[in-house]
């Protein structure tokens, strides 16, 4: 569905060419301070433009259509618009029949009988990210005790910082895509939000997360690497009687609920499907396989603008579960 969440509940609408994107949030706490500047920094880490990420430049400009009242929420549902204005929908016709291999082309087609927006990926694009990153805005403002730090911790299989831009640099040359690792830390969670077994942080963040186009894996402090330990180096000892612990593999999470610690997750995205290198794929027209060569303006490593999507969609989990919890108290 488009969408998520009990109380602090989010919607997307809007396809990548279309007239427009957008999101509505419910839930949001009325009296809040907002105003169109405060989504300025976060749109503008998810902006394309720089080496490596897509050439089309869209202004952004974020439209409050609904729920504020001179500069405060009103707790009714809070509406973002934003305009497509740099769209160039013919790079996509040849798609119909011969769809991009690691793409949504043939799956939206086949569950929509056809009648699905292809443009740009239509719904299923990564432009939709953006309104993600409007309602991760004001989740923050929601959460202003927590501090988030997030980075990209791998790009193309390479960890030392000082390499990404040449990884980038050869797929680039060559046609290709890389894909990367996003690590979001968060500072200042109290204990005891999180609910048993299916509402876990863990799964109500990972359900989330998921919904971010090109997202193939998410784990929580130590991770996969926990498999790999014994017990005896993976516990993350007590050491105060607020909680804090010495080690923390456990990404600041015990049975799906926070223990005070600072939360770690780390989210893994796939390389951009669409590459400039000639590829081999089905072409439904000529009824074999075919050579496709994609044209357009696309991302050589899609995870450089993921960063900040991927502290908004933890923001937004974080607000929906924090209300929650206070729901119960």
């Amino acid at each position: 569905m488009n969408s998520f969440g009990k109380i602090f509940r989010v919607t997307l609408w809007g396809e990548s060419h279309g007239g427009g994107i957008g999101v509505t949030i419910d839930g949001v706490r009325a009296g809040i301070p907002l105003s169109e500047d405060d989504f300025a920094t976060d749109l503008a880490r998810r902006a394309g433009g720089a080496r490596g990420t897509t050439p089309r430049r869209e202004p952004d400009r974020p439209q409050i259509v609904s729920g504020l009242y001179q500069g405060h929420t009103t707790g009714a549902p809070l509406t973002v618009c934003f305009e497509n204005t740099n769209t160039r929908s013919s790079d996509y016709a040849s798609l119909l029949q011969h769809p991009r291999p690691s793409h949504a082309d043939l799956t939206a087609r086949r569950k929509f009988d056809g009648y699905n927006d292809p443009r740009g990926g239509g719904h299923f694009s990564g432009r939709l990210t953006l309104a993600l990153v409007a309602a991760g805005v004001v989740a923050k403002k929601m959460l202003p005790e927590l501090d988030f730090k997030t980075r990209l911790v791998e790009i193309g299989g390479e960890k030392d910082p000082s390499r990404f831009a040449a990884t980038i640099e050869e797929a680039l040359r060559a046609g290709d895509s890389v894909g990367g690792v996003v690590e979001c830390r968060i500072d200042g969670m109290p204990a005891g939000v999180g609910e048993p077994f299916f509402d876990s942080v863990e799964s109500v963040m990972s359900h989330l997360l998921f919904s971010i186009p090109a997202v193939k894996g998410v784990e929580f402090g130590a991770g996969f690497a926990s498999a790999r330990l014994h017990g005896s180096e993976n516990n993350d000892p007590i050491v105060d009687a607020e909680g804090h612990t010495s080690t923390n593999h456990d990404g600041g999470i015990n049975g799906g609920i926070t223990n005070g610690n600072e939360i770690v997750v780390r989210v893994a995205i796939k390389p951009t499907p669409s590459i400039s290198r000639p590829q081999q794929t089905y072409d439904f027209a000529a009824g074999r396989v075919e050579e496709l060569t994609i044209h357009g303006r696309h991302d050589a490593c899609i995870a450089l603008r993921a960063v900040v999507v991927v502290e908004a969609v933890a923001a937004i989990a974080l607000a929906d579960l924090s209300l929650t919890a206070r729901g119960r108290a």
